[in-house]
């Protein structure tokens, strides 16, 4: 049993602490986009359906000694993989869909290893359930996720912060390579004509203890195998959603990818453990509440900080997590049907995932796949309990707990409804591809002076321009005349042409400070932005500088760029209010500081509702032995100009002193917060009170 449930629980580790591992080390080649961990989820449970299905196929169709002799070499073969780093050469070039290049890059760098890893839980259980008949295997599925757990909750407090992305990628290769041994001397054992009698022809007297009476050995009906799929497809696309929600408006970060994570692994675990840890007469009502609070929650995301937001989704998503696997552990059927079982647990994970990760963002213009999953997981947890005899609602089909279920699902749509129709009401373009969602509207009536479109990134405005004849030119929001950029712009030599360079077109705002002779260069990762901006605003139609925009990720760019001799480099690429870390590291303030002219000024756009970015920059500004002053621009009481942080870097000191920047103080420190370099970034330490 102990070599057994090591090998499993190592391999759920593994499994799980590859996936925020690799993920944050191909993050900033893409923007450090939300939607990269979500399209790492989606090759995660594709391969692990794979894994499942190998596992069906190996068990059902080859004898014990075929499947031995196949893992072991399967298990040689992954090692040609290691180590599992990722090659330059998968870095994008701008403009690309970047969905199928994470999943190329994936298969390429970890595809082999992720698969056998993920083929290991059934696999294993069907070994162990053949070799002890008596005992049950799916305490082992439970031990598995207990794994998947501590990997995930340890990444961010034992690994990330102390280890460098490389020595994690080379520790963890060693590990797995401590796996396969484990996993060939169990397969080899396996072999064993004695312990190795085929699956299927298990007594049909033994069962698991831990089974439903009413689930013997009997064949599951073609309903069990919907259910099984549709609940495990909600509880995923749930996980997922939440996820993206989280780390739109906050940071795509390790630990808003964890946090909910965990809580799916856990209500998997508690639900295969035992039955005594699902309870409907306890979950049914508290999953009504999860659904009711989170469509509450999603029509008034922009007023709610960091604790409460994390609070109400996390919570919520823990207790539909619970319904759908508690339901899905009491269908659970003989182990002879256990790989088939697996199976469809993690293609339900998969569709989900899909759902998420490459139907909605193409195929919907706002965020819907939270409210369709919402909705799906109520009816189906119905269905269900209509079908299932030991149910109440089964026993009273026409009594008060249907009126009261139908109730409450109805009051959810309606209310989902109303938030979606709030979502694309009023405005004039909804628009949303891998990098988020994109909407433009008009505010003010005819006779308004400041009648004016914005463009707005999920509850973010990213630029807007007045409408009215006269005051299309002017500059608007963040880019006041008393903003740090524009400080930094104007106290350069305004009588000769000046090289300004952009990170982030959003509307095009920036380009009101544009005179003839110029040169503006915007770079910009989505190119949704950039057609909105040509199609709803004038700014780049208008714009008297000579003006180029390139595609793709800034960093990236200014890595592969000569160098650009910019006056002014104004740093301004967050999308929503979610902070893309690769571009605050001193490796990144490197790369700008070398497209700088000597007394040229790099801008630091650090407003932010919940992150306190002032000592991150405070810290490579002295690392780099750089100069710098906070600009704190209150805006206009008006609201025709937003209040804005922008920190003023230049590598002279004297740059520092002309009239419009010389009474500034220089950004603070702040105690716990280091150096945020490629290898190390915390967020926790820097969260807004």
């Amino acid at each position: 049993m102990l070599l057994y449930a090591t090998t499993v629980f190592l391999s759920a580790f593994l499994l799980f602490h590859v996936q925020p591992m690799i993920a944050k080390i191909i993050l900033p080649w893409f923007g450090g986009s939300a939607a990269v961990w979500t399209t790492c989820m989606l090759f995660f449970q594709s391969m692990l359906v794979a894994g499942y299905l190998y596992s069906h196929w190996t068990i059902r169709r080859l004898t014990a000694p075929k499947q031995a002799f196949l893992h072991i070499a399967l298990l040689g073969f992954s090692l040609l993989a290691l180590p599992v780093t990722p090659a330059e050469a998968w870095k994008p070039a701008g403009g690309e869909n970047p969905t199928v290049r994470i999943l190329l890059l994936l298969a390429v760098t970890v595809g082999i290893p992720y698969w056998l890893l993920s083929s290991t839980g059934p696999l294993i259980q069907a070994w162990y359930a053949r070799a002890f008949p008596s005992a049950s295997p799916y305490r082992l599925f439970s031990l598995s996720n207990l794994g998947s757990m501590l990997a995930l909750l340890a990444y961010p407090v034992l690994v990330e912060p102390f280890l460098p992305t490389r020595q994690q990628a080379f520790a963890w290769s060693a590990a797995y390579v401590a796996f396969a041994g484990l996993c060939a001397v169990c397969a080899w054992r396996s072999r064993h004509p004695r312990q190795a009698a085929s699956f299927s022809s298990l007594p049909s007297a033994q069962t698991d203890a831990s089974l439903p009476s009413a689930q013997t050995d009997a064949r599951p009906q073609p309903r069990h195998w919907l259910f099984w799929l549709g609940l495990t497809a909600c509880a995923s696309a749930l996980l997922l959603s939440v996820t993206n929600h989280l780390t739109q408006d906050v940071a795509p970060i390790p630990f808003l990818w964890v946090l909910p994570l965990s809580l799916y692994l856990t209500s998997f675990i508690l639900t295969f453990d035992s039955s005594g840890w699902y309870s409907r007469g306890l979950y049914l009502p508290l999953t009504a509440a999860a659904l009711g609070g989170m469509s509450w929650a999603l029509g008034t995301a922009e007023n709610l900080n960091i604790p409460a937001k994390l609070a109400i989704f996390s919570a919520s998503l823990f207790l539909c997590c619970m319904t759908c696997h508690g339901e899905v552990a009491a269908l659970k059927p003989h182990p002879r049907y256990l790989t088939g079982f697996y199976l469809m647990i993690s293609l339900g994970g998969a569709l989900g995932a899909l759902f998420v990760a490459v139907i909605a963002p193409y195929c919907f213009s706002f965020f819907l796949e939270m409210p369709v999953a919402m909705i799906s997981l109520a009816v189906l947890v119905l269905a269900v309990n209509f079908y299932d005899p030991a149910s109440p609602l089964h026993r009273t089909k026409s009594g008060w707990g249907w009126v009261a279920g139908a109730a409450v699902t109805l009051a959810i749509s309606v209310n989902l409804v109303r938030y979606l129709q709030q979502s694309v009401q009023f405005y004039r373009v909804v628009a949303r591809n891998f990098y988020g969602s994109l909407k433009t509207a008009d505010y003010g009536t005819f006779e308004d002076h400041n009648r004016s479109r914005k463009l707005t990134h999920g509850i973010i405005n990213h630029g807007e321009q007045y409408l009215v004849p006269g005051r299309e030119k002017e500059p608007t929001s963040y880019f006041g005349p008393t903003t740090g950029v524009a400080r930094a712009i104007h106290s350069k030599n305004r009588n000769k042409t000046q090289r300004i360079g952009i990170t982030g077109l959003g509307a095009g705002v920036m380009l009101t400070y544009a005179r003839p002779g110029d040169y503006y260069r915007i770079y910009e990762i989505n190119p949704l932005v950039v057609d909105i901006a040509k199609r709803e605003f004038t700014f780049i139609r208008d714009c008297p500088a000579q003006l180029d925009i390139v595609l793709g990720d800034a960093r990236l760019s200014l890595e592969r760029e000569p160098p650009q001799n910019f006056d002014v480099l104004h740093l301004d690429a967050f999308s929503s209010d979610s902070v893309p870390v690769h571009l605050l590291t001193r490796e990144a303030f490197q790369i700008y500081f070398k497209h700088l002219q000597p007394d040229g000024y790099l801008v630091i756009h650090i407003s932010n509702r919940y992150l306190d970015l002032q000592p991150v920059v405070a810290c490579a500004v002295e690392a780099l032995g750089k100069y710098a002053v906070l600009v704190e621009d209150p805006g206009s009481s008006d609201g025709e100009f937003f209040s804005t942080d922008m920190v003023v870097v230049s590598s002279r000191r004297e740059a520092l002193q002309t009239p419009l920047l010389r009474d500034f103080p220089p950004p603070k420190r702040r105690k716990g917060v280091n150096l945020w370099t490629d290898d190390y970034s915390n967020l926790f330490r820097i969260m807004k009170k």
